[in-house]
C-alpha cells in the first residue's frame, strides 16, 4: 500500500510517501524556521503563505524521490488537525486536489496519532502502551491497547513542554527556536538550582509548566538583583531536569496502574536530550522507545504511517474533510 501523504499543521509543509505502514520512500520538508527567527515565534499568516508558496514544490519531490508516479499512489493523506487553520487550509486542499483528480481515496489524520505513529517508524512495539507526546503545543499521556484505540489519560493545564522550553530560553536570551539551542547549552551544565516540579505528587496525570517557568524567570531575576555570576547552562539544566523528573515520576504512575508493557517517547520536545536520558534509563518496568530524531518534529512521514492503520481499521474520509484547530484524539 503506497500512501501520499501531507503535513501542514504549523511551520513546517511537508509531503512524503510511505509504503506498507513501515517504509518511508520519501520525506520532503520545507521548514520555515528561518524565517520566524526574526519575529521570535511563528506568525499564522505569515506560515499559511509560506505554505501555499512551497506545497507544490515540496509535492514534486516526494514523488520524484520515492521514484513513483501519482498513478502508483493508492491513498492520500492529510493532517486535519489540530493545528493553525490557514496552514491545515493549505494541506488540506492540495489533498483534495489530488484525491479528486486522481480517483484516490482521501484519510484525514490527526496531528497527535501521527506523532505517535512517528515512533513506530523504525520500531515495532508491544501493547498496551503508554505514549507520550511532548511538543510545542502537546503534553499528552496515550494509553493504547491496540492500534488506533487512544485513551488519553491526562496532559497539560497550561504550557505545554515545547512552549515551555521557548519561553525559558527566551528568558535566558536564546533566539528562537529555543527549544534546541536550550539542550544543546544545557548539555554544559549541571543541575544545581532547586526547581520546582509542578503536580508531580498528584494522584492524575495533569501536567502544569506555567508555574516553572514562572519559577526561571524569578531565578534568574534573583540572581541578578544579587549581582550573582550565574551560566545559562546551569540555568538550563536545572531546568531541563524539572520537566524530565515530572515526566518520569507520572510515567511510572502509569505503567503501574495500566500494566504498560511499553512506552513511546514522541514528538518535537522527545529529540531533547534530557528527557530522552531520564527516561530511557529511569523507567525499568517497560520498555522504553524514542522516536528517532528525524521524525521527532512535524513531518509527512509520520501522518502516512498513521494513515495506514487508520485504514486498516476500516476509517476513510472523502472530500468534505474540513481543517480543525482543535482535535483530540
Amino acid at each position: 500500500m503506497y500512501i501520499l501523504s501531507f503535513e501542514s499543521s504549523c511551520d513546517e509543509t511537508s509531503v512524503s510517501v510511505t509504503k506498507d505502514g513501515k517504509h518511508v520512500l520519501s520525506n520532503e520538508i520545507l521548514s520555515q524556521i528561518d524565517i520566524f527567527k526574526e519575529y521570535g515565534g511563528v506568525v499564522p499568516e505569515i506560515s499559511s503563505r509560506e505554505h501555499v508558496k512551497g506545497i507544490t514544490y515540496v509535492y514534486l519531490n516526494a514523488l520524484k524521490n520515492a521514484n513513483l508516479k501519482i498513478d502508483d499512489i493508492d491513498y492520500i493523506a492529510v493532517t486535519e488537525g489540530p493545528g493553525l487553520i490557514g496552514s491545515l487550509l493549505t494541506g488540506i486542499n492540495a489533498a483534495k486536489i489530488v484525491s479528486i483528480n486522481t480517483h484516490k481515496p482521501l484519510v484525514g489524520v490527526n496531528h497527535l496519532s501521527g506523532h505517535i505513529y512517528a515512533g513506530m517508524i523504525e520500531h515495532d512495539v508491544e501493547f498496551p502502551l503508554l505514549a507520550i507526546i511532548i511538543s510545542g503545543g502537546h503534553t499528552e499521556f496515550v494509553v493504547m491497547k491496540d492500534h488506533y484505540d487512544f485513551q488519553k489519560i491526562g496532559s497539560t493545564l497550561d504550557d505545554a513542554v515545547g512552549e515551555v522550553f521557548d519561553k525559558v530560553a527566551r528568558i535566558l536570551g536564546i533566539p528562537y527556536p529555543g527549544g534546541p539551542l536550550l539542550d544543546k547549552i544545557g548539555k554544559e551544565g549541571k543541575d544545581i538550582y532547586k526547581l520546582p516540579r509542578p503536580m508531580i505528587d498528584s494522584k492524575d496525570y495533569s501536567f502544569s509548566f506555567s508555574g516553572l517557568k514562572s519559577a526561571t524567570l524569578g531565578l534568574v531575576q534573583e540572581l541578578e538583583n544579587k549581582n550573582i555570576e550565574y551560566k545559562n547552562s546551569d540555568i538550563a539544566r536545572s531546568f531541563e531536569e524539572a520537566v524530565a523528573d515530572v515526566l518520569l515520576k507520572k510515567a511510572k504512575t502509569a505503567i503501574k496502574e495500566f500494566g504498560i508493557k511499553e512506552v513511546l517517547v514522541v514528538g518535537g520536545s522527545a529529540a531533547n536530550s534530557v528527557i530522552r536520558e531520564k527516561l530511557e534509563k529511569g523507567i525499568k518496568s517497560a520498555k522504553v522507545t524514542l522516536a528517532d530524531k528525524k521524525y521527532c518534529g512535524d513531518n509527512a512521514a509520520m501522518i502516512g504511517i498513521s494513515a495506514y492503520y487508520k485504514i486498516k481499521n476500516g476509517l476513510i474520509d472523502d472530500v468534505t474533510l474540513t481543517p480543525k484547530s482543535r482535535l483530540d484524539l
